[in-house]
C-alpha cells in the first residue's frame, strides 16, 4: 500500500482528491493536514465524507511517514512549505499549485497526455492548471503535426469551484448565479504553461495564445472553444486527434459536439473538431476538479509509483 499524506486539507481540490483515494485500493492516507481546521473530523469541512471516514485533521506533516505527498494549498505556499520543511530522500511529490509548472526545482510538468515516460520515471510533478489541462488537449494533436498556426485563439468557461473554497466579490453565490463574466483576459496565468507544452511539439509555434475565460454560473467543469485557420481537411484533423489519443487513458476523441455533463465526476476529457472552410474549431471539456485537479493527480501518483494508469479513477459522469 503506498502511504499518502496531504497538505492543504480543506480546499475543494483536497475534498475531492480524498474521495477519490479513500476508495483507491492501493492507498493509505497517514495524514491530511489543515492549520485551520487541526484535529476536527474531515467531514465536518467535507461533507460528503460523513460516514466514510473517522479521520481528523492533522497539527503535524511527518514526512517520514510517507511515500507520496499532495500539496494542495494556495500558489506561492508550495515553495514556502519546501523552505521550512526538510524533504526525505525518496519522497513523491505531486504539487497541485502553479509554483514549479515551469519544471524548476526538478519538477516535472504533469500532462500525461504529453510526456507520459517522464512522469513514470519522476519524484516531483507539478500538476498542470485546470483551464491549461483543457486547452492543452485540444491543440496537443495539432502542434505534433507541426501545423499550428501563427495564432490561436481561445475562449473557455469554467465553474465556481476553479476560484478556490473561500467565497470573493466574483465567486458568491449571488454574483455567480444567473450570470456570466469575463476575466483576466489576454493575460491568464496558464497561458505560459500552455505556450511551453505546445512549443515543445512544435517549436515554431510563435506563442500567439489569445485567450478569453469566463466565469460560468455553475458548479463544476470546463468547456473550451478553440478555433484557428488549418489548411487540414476535417478527415485528416479527426485522424490526427484519433491517432494522437488512441492509447490515452482519459483523453478521448469524440465525434459530436462534447458537453460538460459527460465529464462532470470523472476524470476523462472528450474532444471534438468542426471544420469550417479554413477555420478550424476544436471543443474540450472536463471537470476542472478531477481532471483539471485531483483526478490528474492521482493519475500521475499511479504512473509515479508503477500502478495501472487508471487505478481508483474509474468513475462515472453524474450526468442528470
Amino acid at each position: 500500500m503506498l502511504r499518502v499524506g496531504i497538505i492543504g486539507g480543506a480546499g475543494y481540490t483536497a475534498g475531492e482528491l480524498l474521495r477519490i483515494l479513500l476508495n483507491h485500493p492501493e492507498v493509505s492516507i497517514v495524514f491530511v493536514h489543515s492549520e485551520s481546521n487541526a484535529l476536527k473530523p474531515l467531514w465536518t469541512v467535507h461533507s460528503g465524507l460523513f460516514g466514510e471516514t473517522d479521520m481528523c485533521f492533522s497539527d503535524s506533516a511527518p514526512l517520514e511517514s510517507i511515500d507520496v505527498l499532495f500539496l494542495c494549498s494556495g500558489h506561492g505556499k508550495s515553495s514556502a512549505f519546501w523552505q521550512e520543511h526538510p524533504c526525505p530522500e525518496g519522497l513523491k511529490i505531486i504539487d497541485l499549485a502553479q509554483d514549479f509548472r515551469d519544471e524548476s526545482e526538478g519538477y516535472v510538468y504533469g500532462l500525461p497526455e504529453l510526456q507520459k515516460e517522464r512522469i513514470k520515471g519522476a519524484r516531483k510533478v507539478a500538476n498542470p492548471g485546470c483551464f491549461a489541462t483543457a486547452i492543452q488537449l485540444c491543440l496537443l494533436p495539432l502542434a505534433k503535426a507541426g501545423v499550428l498556426p501563427d495564432e490561436v485563439h481561445v475562449t473557455a468557461l469554467t465553474g465556481s469551484t476553479g476560484a478556490g473554497v473561500k467565497p470573493s466579490a466574483t465567486t458568491h453565490f449571488s454574483y455567480r448565479s444567473s450570470n456570466l463574466s469575463v476575466y483576466k483576459p489576454f493575460t491568464h496565468q496558464h497561458i505560459p504553461e500552455i505556450v511551453r507544452s505546445l512549443q515543445s511539439l512544435q517549436p515554431s509555434f510563435p506563442g500567439e495564445l489569445i485567450f478569453i475565460p469566463m466565469r460560468g454560473d455553475f458548479t463544476r467543469g470546463i468547456l473550451a472553444s478553440v478555433h484557428l485557420k488549418c489548411a487540414l481537411d476535417e478527415d485528416e484533423v479527426k485522424k490526427l486527434y484519433e491517432d494522437y489519443y488512441k492509447e490515452a487513458a482519459f483523453t478521448f476523441f469524440y465525434p459530436l459536439a462534447p458537453d460538460i455533463k459527460q465529464v462532470v465526476n470523472t476524470n476523462k476529457c472528450l474532444v471534438g473538431v468542426e471544420k469550417h472552410g479554413e477555420k478550424l474549431m476544436v471543443t474540450s471539456v472536463i471537470d476542472n476538479l478531477l481532471k483539471g485537479a485531483s483526478g490528474q493527480a492521482v493519475q500521475n501518483m499511479n504512473l509515479m509509483c508503477g500502478l495501472p494508469e487508471a487505478t481508483g479513477l474509474r468513475l462515472k459522469a453524474s450526468a442528470f
